[in-house]
C-alpha cells in the first residue's frame, strides 16, 4: 500500500451528534437508538425516497460522527488538520446556524491527535440579517473562515434537492447579500449538481476577488448508474453527463479565484451502489471508476487549485476512508511528489488560511 511522508490536511469533514444537538433525527434516535433496524424502517417510512437514495444507508447518518470516529476511519494515515463544513444543522434559520459553529468550536479534536484548522459555517445571503450572522460566526470562533450555502437542485424530481429553489446562485437577493461576504474577505464553498456549473462560473465572474471552492467536483448525478426517475439510466445518458461535466468544469476553471475539492465522488447520488451489495468499493475499483474525473480536473485546474477532501462520513456507504485515500494516492502520484503534497496538504492550507508548518 502507498504511504505519504507528510501529514494530510482534510478540508471537508462533517461532524454531528443527533443525541445531543439539534438534528432532524434527534427525537427518533432518543426513542429508538437502541434498536437500529427498527429506526431504519421508521426513517424509510417518513423520509422522502430521493433523500434516502442520496444517503444510501441511514445508519451512519443516525449515529454520532465525532473526532474519534473520524480518526478511526483515517487510520493508519496521519491527518494533521481538518476543516468542518456545515452539516445541515437543524436550527438552520437566522442566527440558529451560529449554534453549529459554537458546538464545533467546543469539540476536543486534540485528544485524537487532530487539529481543528477551520470552520466553514452556513448562512443564507438572502437573509436580511446576513451581515450580522457572519459577524456572529466570527465572534463564535476565530476559526471561522467562510460559509457554504448549498444550491444543489436537480430537474429530475427523483434526485434529492438540497436547496429550496433552482438557480440560487443567480438570485438577486443572494447576490446582494454575497457582497457582504466579499467585503469581509470570507471564502465560499459552492455545492451544486454538475448541470448547474455555469451558475458558479457566473458568480465567480461577479466576485473575482472572492475565494470560491466548488465542492465534490460539482457532483455529476448518475455518472456511474441510474439515479432518480430518468438520470443515468443508459450508457448514452452517462456519456452525455460526463461530456457536459467536462465542458462546464473547464469553463469554470478559467476563473482563477475558483478552486475545487476532489471529494464526494463515492456518494450514492453519483450512481454507486456498492452498499446494496453489502460491501464497499475496493481500491482498484475506485481507481478504475474515478481516474477519468481526476485526470480531467487536473487538466483544467492544474495541481495548485485542487485539494483532496474526504467528505466523510457522507461517502461511507460505498467506501472506507483509508481505502479512498489509498486510491487517490495512486491516482495523484503520477503528477509527482510536489503535486501530491499540494493536493493532500498545502492547497487546503492556502485556501482556508490555516496556520501550519510548510
Amino acid at each position: 500500500m502507498t504511504k505519504l511522508d507528510f501529514a494530510i490536511i482534510d478540508p471537508h469533514i462533517h461532524q454531528w451528534d443527533p443525541y445531543h444537538t439539534p438534528h432532524s433525527a434527534a427525537l427518533l434516535v432518543k426513542a429508538l437508538g437502541k434498536y437500529p433496524r427498527v429506526m431504519d424502517r421508521v426513517v424509510r417510512l417518513v423520509k422522502p425516497k430521493p433523500l434516502l437514495d442520496s444517503l444510501g444507508l441511514t445508519e451512519y447518518a443516525l449515529r454520532p460522527y465525532l473526532p474519534e470516529h473520524y480518526q478511526a476511519d483515517t487510520s493508519p494515515f496521519l491527518v494533521e488538520s481538518v476543516v468542518h463544513v456545515e452539516a445541515n444543522w437543524h436550527h438552520h434559520k437566522g442566527f440558529g446556524v451560529v449554534e453549529e459553529t459554537d458546538w464545533i468550536q467546543q469539540l476536543d479534536f486534540n485528544v485524537q491527535g487532530l487539529k481543528l484548522g477551520a470552520i466553514v459555517a452556513t448562512s443564507d445571503p438572502r437573509d436580511r440579517k446576513f451581515k450580522d450572522i457572519l459577524k456572529a460566526h466570527q465572534d463564535a470562533s476565530p476559526l471561522f473562515r467562510g460559509i457554504r450555502k448549498m444550491a444543489a437542485w436537480h430537474q429530475d424530481s427523483g434526485v434529492y434537492r438540497w436547496c429550496d429553489r433552482p438557480h440560487l446562485y443567480s438570485d438577486k437577493k443572494f447576490l446582494k447579500g454575497f457582497e457582504q461576504l466579499a467585503k469581509m474577505d470570507l471564502s465560499f464553498d459552492a455545492w451544486c449538481y454538475s448541470m448547474q456549473l455555469a451558475e458558479i462560473t457566473s458568480l465567480a465572474k461577479q466576485f473575482p476577488e472572492t475565494r470560491i471552492v466548488v465542492d465534490h467536483l460539482a457532483t455529476p448525478v448518475g455518472l456511474f448508474g441510474a439515479v432518480g426517475k430518468h438520470t443515468g439510466h443508459t450508457s448514452e445518458q452517462r456519456a452525455a453527463i460526463f461530456e457536459q461535466w467536462q465542458q462546464d468544469l473547464a469553463r469554470l476553471a478559467e476563473q482563477k479565484n475558483v478552486h475545487a475539492k476532489i471529494s464526494g465522488l463515492m456518494m450514492p447520488v453519483l450512481g454507486h451502489l456498492f452498499y446494496q451489495q453489502d460491501r464497499t468499493a475496493s481500491i482498484a475499483e475506485m481507481v478504475n471508476l474515478l481516474t477519468p474525473m481526476i485526470q480531467h480536473a487536473i487538466t483544467v485546474f492544474g495541481t495548485e487549485r485542487l485539494m483532496f477532501a474526504s467528505n466523510f462520513p457522507m461517502d461511507k456507504p460505498n467506501a472506507r476512508l483509508n481505502d479512498l485515500i489509498h486510491a487517490y494516492i495512486q491516482m495523484l502520484s503520477p503528477y509527482g511528489d510536489q503535486a501530491l503534497h499540494a493536493m493532500f496538504r498545502q492547497n487546503a492550507a492556502n485556501f482556508y488560511q490555516l496556520q501550519i508548518e510548510s
